[in-house]
């Protein structure tokens, strides 16, 4: 079990990502300023506003072979629940 003292790492760490993510947005000439992107090569962030389209892509995919996706909106990943429901009844069957 995560104490306070966790918690409060993941926040840091979390507000961290956020505020390096931003910067690296504005670090850019405004013309060239997507809002989304990956920060260290590999670590998503969108900060565009969410669309149906892309929440479904993200949390209900079956088809991608991914089950850790680019979160909608905000740094990290999200699951597609999708693509883990497909494997599941793959698996039952």
């Amino acid at each position: 079990m995560v104490g306070v003292r966790g918690r409060k790492i993941v926040k840091l760490a979390s507000a961290a990502l956020v505020v390096a993510a931003v910067v690296q947005e504005l670090r850019k000439p405004s013309s060239e300023r997507t809002w989304h992107g990956h920060l260290a090569g590999f670590i998503p962030y969108d900060f565009r506003p969410p669309t149906l389209a892309r929440v479904r892509d993200a949390w209900w995919n079956p088809d991608d072979p991914r089950i850790f996706t680019d979160r909608v909106f905000g740094v990290g990943w999200a699951i597609n629940v999708g693509r883990v429901v497909k494997l599941t009844q793959e698996k039952v069957a």
